[in-house]
């Protein structure tokens, strides 16, 4: 086990250099100047090529992407044009707020998808099937943006419940106010991937249902409750560990908008910034950033999936031997 956490982990390596490389050459491959926008009327070619080399834009971009690599490996993400402070510092302000979102997304996902997915499983192409399959399909085509605004619209505009924004009010400090200004954000991040959840919960318990070992509990007598919670619910939750890894660039992804439609003070709101102020550093940064939690996420999930599968424990056992 041991060995194959250290070979996955070193595989990861090259492609966060792949990623890197590939990233800076599309950014810098983006028409215009990203200084222009900050040079002020009257200076001198010497000021001008000052401020490239402060932020890193001077030079053919092999010497940008080799400079900028020497200053990520001391944990230096540069500085932010737009904003003119260390990018690992804005990363770092604006994290805590986007990690309670994704986690709030996440959790709903899980939360909503496992039940409904079980239910749609067990009354395979019933009413109560057919219902839930519909409202997955609609969650995943849905438009993340057009769902923002309906719910906004129904929510904090029409009946008034819920805030149309922001993380808190005004002089307001307590769990209460931040859950509320939660709510709305969480639900519309978490639709999609709900739906994709229950979609693999559903065929994983149709595929379940028809195993043998399930045959010979119902011929034992078991009832149906143990036979789904003993023993179905695992195997079909096993599927998932791996999907939340993978969905974790949804999440990310997914803040983008989110944040920017409600207001959120998270990274996606502050990459939107970057990208509207066409500022190097702090797009490369998130970019980053963004592919390394992806990276880890499916690292990690792949790890929980091997400890949860012993059948993947005794290959690995076999392969180290």
């Amino acid at each position: 086990m041991r060995n194959y956490i250290i070979k996955r982990f070193l595989q990861l390596i090259p492609v966060l250099i792949l990623v890197s490389i590939f990233s800076f050459l599309i950014i810098h491959a983006a028409p215009g100047d990203p200084i222009q926008n900050y040079v002020k009327p009257g200076m001198s070619e010497e000021q001008i090529q000052t401020i490239r080399e402060e932020y890193g834009v001077d030079g053919n971009i092999v010497k940008q992407y080799v400079a900028w690599v020497g200053h990520v490996v001391r944990g230096d993400l540069g500085t932010s044009i737009y904003k003119n402070r260390p990018v690992t510092e804005l990363l770092a302000e604006k994290l805590p707020a986007t990690l309670i979102l994704m986690g709030a997304a996440l959790l709903i996902s899980l939360l909503v998808s496992i039940p409904l997915g079980l239910w749609a499983g067990l009354k395979k192409n019933k009413m109560t099937d057919n219902i839930i399959s519909f409202l997955s399909y609609f969650g995943i085509s849905v438009p993340q943006f057009w769902l923002a605004m309906i719910l906004i619209i129904i929510f904090a505009l029409t009946l008034e419940i819920l805030p149309s924004g922001g993380m808190r009010t005004v002089n307001v400090d307590t769990t209460w106010d931040l859950l509320r200004h939660l709510v709305l954000p969480a639900v519309v991040l978490s639709f999609s991937n709900t739906a994709v959840f229950t979609r693999y919960i559903r065929s994983s318990t149709i595929s379940q249902l028809e195993e043998d070992y399930v045959l010979t509990a119902r011929s034992k007598g078991t009832s149906r409750y143990r036979i789904l919670t003993r023993h179905v619910l695992k195997n079909c939750l096993l599927p998932i560990i791996t999907l939340v890894g993978i969905n974790l660039a949804g999440l990310v992804c997914g803040s983008f908008v989110i944040e920017s439609v409600f207001s959120w003070p998270g990274i996606g709101r502050l990459a939107m910034d970057a990208v509207n102020s066409r500022d190097y550093p702090l797009i490369m940064g998130f970019t980053m950033f963004s592919c390394t939690i992806l990276i880890l996420g499916n690292f990690l999930a792949d790890i929980l999936y091997a400890v949860a599968d012993p059948r993947i424990k005794q290959g690995m056992g076999k392969n180290n031997g």
